[in-house]
């Protein structure tokens, strides 16, 4: 058993199902267009709360700015590590460079997006995520992708050049799977939405967001009611057999 986590920054649900690629995902997934994401509802908050699954108000980190906990939760990567697991993350952003604590992660590639730009980054992080795949035996693989975001905050929520940047990031989601056999299991998020140009609120556009499941050990085109972003780190520990932190609070969708 293997699993790839992709996030898709600032993707909205309603937006996702409008690209031809997300549709014919979704029927090859147990999914839902009506997941939760927390308040408050940015990227950083988001990501600590799907690698620990807690609220914000628990792991400490209220805004895009790391927060050292004054009680640790540990993550998904120290409940991995800690049972003989081996995982890598693929970032563009810095600040997800606190989504683990030292020694628990085997390999972490970031380019900063600023060198780039975010559409070019997209496929430089997916590029070094297959040769990775394909050259080294990894358990679990991250995969940050962050144009969406990017283009929702340039141009606006729902805007052309936003949908144009959901459409770019499933082509990258389709490279990476083709390479992958039927070891592996996929699960494909946003951390958040967003509105106009702008998201953090507790609006239902900020705090809606998709969640698709894919692998062997998911019913295809099952439709779950909804789900949280906390129930992903413990959906991945079933999947590998493995127990949840007694602290998480979210619930395994299996």
């Amino acid at each position: 058993m293997k699993v790839l986590l992709i996030v898709v920054d600032g993707m909205r649900p309603d937006a996702m199902i409008q690209i031809p690629k997300a549709r014919d995902l979704m029927k090859k997934s147990t999914y839902t267009l009506k997941g939760r994401t927390v308040f408050v509802s940015a990227t950083l908050p988001a990501h600590m709360s799907l690698f620990h699954s807690v609220d914000p108000e628990r792991h400490g980190t209220l805004l895009n700015v790391f927060v050292p906990q004054v009680r640790p939760v540990r993550g998904l990567c120290e409940v991995l590590r800690e049972n003989g697991k081996h995982s890598a993350l693929f970032y563009t952003w810095e600040p997800l460079r606190d989504l683990t604590r030292p020694g628990s992660v085997d390999f972490a590639y970031y380019y900063s997006a600023k060198v780039l730009g975010y559409e070019k980054t997209n496929l430089v992080v997916t590029d070094a995520a297959i040769k990775h795949i394909a050259t080294h035996d990894t358990d679990f693989i991250f995969l940050y992708l962050a144009n969406t975001d990017t283009a929702g905050h340039r141009y606006g929520w729902m805007s052309k050049e936003y949908m144009d940047s959901i459409e770019e990031s499933f082509n990258n989601i389709g490279r990476i799977m083709e390479t992958l056999d039927e070891e592996w299991s996929v699960i494909v998020l946003s951390d958040h939405g967003g509105n106009g140009r702008h998201h953090g609120t507790d609006s239902d556009e900020d705090m809606t967001i998709p969640l698709l499941f894919i692998g062997k050990d998911f019913e295809k085109g099952k439709e779950l009611p909804s789900a949280s972003i906390k129930d992903v780190a413990p959906t991945i520990a079933k999947l590998f057999g493995i127990a949840p932190d007694e602290d998480w609070e979210g619930q395994s969708v299996l």
